[in-house]
């Protein structure tokens, strides 16, 4: 029989979704899982955008550019001007979701067995966009006791070797929730300048800042020919299925190079740019109420989880995710229990284990990532089935006697 490649065989498995098939058999059972394991918003994809799409008059579902509709990409120019963001609509490729952004980067910019240094815990796709470009993660830890805080420069400047060629950030950050402020964007800034490198930013929660404001990677002074930022619609919209992103970059030799990626795999999903370019035009405060009730989860959220005897929980600045530090032996094992052998009033939660977020072996093992992406009713009951899962975990430790701050 023909073997698959070794790059098949190191593929890493989704920390997020490797538990879906236990979720799946708990719910045959009839027992109600609450999800909080997955970035998968429940706000309503605004009708607006919807019928943009249900509207379209087109006779002949075509290819587009291979950058992408120019009426969308003119489109997108004036919705970074929102943010004081100067781009001409050349400077913006759109791909299928912010992946392929993210993945366009790596093949762009770095050669195989290039190295990026990414602070921990990190998107966990990031690993498998990295098997796929051969290029190598060095992580530099980012600690819950520091809120998941930009860590020094002497922990990224210790990493540079001469295979360095970018840092990734996430801001805000996806697994943690931390919002990177100004004066950390110019510390990575005057790294970046003195080594030569590429700051790749995904600033795919752009519009949710709880803690400050947001400050974009191409806000950052003398950098133009260093800073690419990943985006995409998938959770500002709540459109995480119409699979469209953007590549943006004031670089032009960068995006000479991106562009013959882009025609290979022909055009980015035609649909989903009508929805997108619909999506510019929606009311400039369409954001309020959603970032709203984002911050009222977050807040219950952080605080039923700080009054969990043992539990700690830093109050995310931005996303809508958390990471918490719970009294159990292993993540991985717990979240499990779980969904196997765990049920309160006949319901459970599905969480992620922070191991798989992490690229320093032994880091997260006892550290879930929340997503609160559920109305505040099913967290609060979420937040119930996790308090009482804890009390009878066969792996528990014992509690700390210590409170940590709340909201």
């Amino acid at each position: 029989m023909p073997k698959i490649s070794h790059r098949g065989i190191q593929m890493p498995p989704s920390p997020i979704r490797k538990l879906a098939p236990f979720a799946e058999a708990t719910k045959a059972k009839g027992i109600k899982v609450y999800h909080l394991n997955i970035g998968q918003p429940d706000i309503e994809t605004p009708q607006p955008i919807l019928d943009a799409v249900r509207h379209s008059t087109f006779k002949i579902l075509e290819y587009s550019h291979s950058a992408g509709n120019e009426s969308y990409r003119k489109k997108l120019t004036s919705y970074y001007q929102r943010f004081n963001i100067h781009l001409d609509y050349s400077q913006i490729i759109i791909t299928t979701g912010g992946s392929e952004a993210i993945l366009f980067a790596m093949m762009s910019c770095l050669n195989p067995d290039d190295e990026v240094i990414i602070p921990e815990p990190f998107y966990a796709n990031y690993n498998g966009f990295a098997m796929e470009a051969q290029v190598h993660i060095k992580p530099v830890t980012s600690t819950i006791e520091k809120s998941f805080a930009l860590p020094p420069v002497k922990d990224f400047e210790k990493l540079i070797t001469e295979r360095t060629k970018a840092i990734l950030i996430c801001n805000p950050n996806n697994p943690t929730g931390y919002l990177y402020s100004q004066e950390e964007l110019e510390t990575l800034r005057q790294i970046c300048l003195k080594h030569d490198l590429y700051l790749f930013s995904d600033e795919a929660y752009r519009e949710f800042c709880y803690e400050g404001a947001h400050f974009s990677a191409l806000h950052l002074e003398g950098m133009e020919e260093n800073v690419i930022v990943l985006d995409t619609i998938s959770k500002r919209y709540s459109a995480c299925g119409g699979r469209i992103g953007a590549f943006v970059t004031k670089n032009q030799q960068v995006l000479d190079s991106v562009i013959k990626f882009a025609q290979a795999r022909l055009s980015p999903p035609s649909f989903a740019q009508i929805l997108g370019e619909a999506a510019v035009d929606l009311p400039v405060d369409y954001f309020n109420q959603v970032k709203e009730e984002y911050r009222s989860r977050r807040n219950l959220l952080v605080r039923m989880l700080n009054d969990i005897p043992g539990v700690k929980c830093p109050l995310p600045g931005g996303a809508f995710y958390a990471i918490a530090q719970l009294p159990i032996d292993d993540a991985d094992k717990f979240c499990q229990w779980l969904l196997e052998a765990f049920s309160f009033e006949n319901q459970t939660v599905m969480l992620a284990p922070a191991s798989g977020f992490y690229a320093t072996p032994g880091l997260g093992k006892q550290e879930v990532r929340l997503a609160y992406v559920l109305n505040k009713n099913d967290i609060h009951h979420a937040m119930i089935c996790l308090e009482e899962a804890l009390k009878v975990y066969p792996g528990r430790k014992v509690a700390s006697l210590l409170k940590h701050s709340t909201v």
